[in-house]
């Protein structure tokens, strides 16, 4: 069996959703397909949401009713028989009944923020599930609400996932297609939760591990992971294989193709994770799995909203336990730490979540000096195969960046990742030099020397 996810704007027009039941039943073998909402859907109703936390009832009203009429124009393209269009025209009436019901609710508390964003793929897959039952195609409905479970910390608990998944996959062993939420999810309460924004890509992971899939494919917009930020960089290509440490260095450093979180269920279950566009299906698009290519450089990813953090001690020279004490800071307020540098006195760190930053550093001061904080800074991550016996990689490197002022550098922890600290106002001409150095400076020099 295999996990097919399918994001926002995949299923955001009704020649889409009839395109990805097209792509589910054109090949054998039994899938489990899971969407996200339709685009544009939940940032309308975290919208709808912070009207009624405001207590501003026309608003509200007045928000819901255009999101409807967008449900309303949607259905009627989406479905081809009188019966197919009443089914979507119920599924629609319904949730938009509870959606108001909600946006009444008093006070309007975080529960009912969360209820109210999981109306989305909840809409999403019903429309959908009506549609192939319209088609007369072998499929049903499961809802995530009814497996997916989070701990007290927000992590999934896989153990449990595979047990309720599993107990709902048995009754349904006939059905080609088995059709569920992203996103969505239970806390320990029992309350409707959410898997965090993008979620949909790590409910398929978790999915496609807790059944060990033959594959996990998460469907975009675009033809599998690229080299580098096509946004900024105008000569980019799709990368054909990655390992699963390269795909989660590039995830979390910025490649927006892919949820940072999505790699490690399928790393731990060994499932492959494979990258596809719906808009050109037979495209190979990327493999991520435990090969990969022999390319010494794969891909370059760059993160904004960088912070950095200069702290200084002299009790640092020559002590043990110094460092503890910072990361201890770092933990009690649950804010992860992306790069570090050390001197003999002095330490740097960078982070990508400032809500705590007053907090953090009014700890630290307790026991070091602080100098003033740089913002406005950009992560740049090159990934490739960074082994400690590669001679002049990281040459090649700092060669394409001589013209960029670089803040810090974090290079040897790991054999996939050199990364540099840049002001982002600096990040697009720094992703432009690499690329050109790191892969068509070879093609240059044979031109070049052809041309003799």
């Amino acid at each position: 069996m295999q996990v097919w996810k399918f994001g926002g704007t995949s299923v955001g027009k009704p020649e889409r959703m009839h395109s990805i039941r097209n792509l589910v039943t054109a090949t054998t073998g039994r899938k489990i397909v899971v969407l996200s909402a339709l685009s544009g859907t939940t940032n309308a109703l975290i919208s709808i949401s912070e009207s009624a936390k405001a207590n501003n009832v026309a608003e509200v009203e007045q928000k819901i009713a255009d999101l409807k009429a967008h449900y309303d124009a949607f259905i009627k393209e989406l479905y081809q028989t009188e019966a197919g269009l009443q089914k979507g025209q119920q599924v629609v009436e319904s949730e938009f009944s509870y959606i108001r019901s909600v946006a009444k609710t008093r006070p309007f508390t975080l529960k009912q923020d969360k209820e109210m964003v999981a109306q989305g793929e909840i809409m999403s897959t019903q429309m959908f599930e009506a549609y192939m039952q319209e088609q007369g195609e072998s499929s049903v409905l499961i809802p995530a609400l009814d497996f997916m479970r989070i701990d007290a910390d927000g992590e999934p608990e896989l153990e449990v996932i595979e047990q309720l998944l599993t107990d709902m996959l048995a009754p349904n062993a006939d059905k080609q297609v088995i059709v569920t939420q992203g996103f969505i999810c239970r806390n320990p309460r029992g309350e409707v939760d959410n898997l965090k924004r993008g979620g949909s890509d790590y409910t398929a992971s978790l999915i496609g591990g807790a059944i060990r899939a033959e594959e996990v494919q998460i469907w975009t917009d675009i033809d599998g992971m690229h080299n580098n930020d096509p946004r900024i960089v105008k000569r980019t290509f799709p990368i054909r294989e990655l390992n699963f440490e390269e795909a989660a260095e590039l995830a979390y450093f910025g490649a927006k193709i892919l949820h940072p979180s999505t790699i490690t269920p399928a790393k731990l279950r060994g499932v492959p994770v494979r990258l596809k566009n719906t808009m050109e299906p037979e495209a190979f698009g990327t493999l991520i799995a435990n090969q990969t290519t022999d390319r010494e450089i794969k891909a370059i990813a760059a993160k904004d909203g960088i912070t950095a953090i200069y702290i200084h001690s002299t009790r640092m020279l020559n002590a043990f336990g110094f460092l503890k004490k910072v990361f201890d800071i770092f933990e009690k307020y649950k804010t992860p730490v992306d790069m570090i540098t050390t001197s003999e006195v002095s330490v740097a760190v960078t982070i990508d979540n400032d809500t705590h930053l007053e907090a953090i550093t009014a700890e630290l001061r307790e026991f070091a000096d602080l100098e003033e904080h740089d913002h406005n800074l950009s992560i740049i991550c090159v990934v490739g195969e960074f082994k400690a016996d590669n001679e002049g990689i990281a040459l090649k490197v700092f060669d394409a960046m001589k013209h960029i002022p670089i803040r810090m550098i974090s290079y040897g922890a790991s054999e996939h990742n050199l990364s540099i600290l840049v002001w982002t106002k600096d990040k697009a001409a720094a992703l432009n030099a690499l690329n050109e150095r790191l892969f068509y400076y070879e093609d240059a020099m044979k031109d070049i020397f052809s041309a003799q």
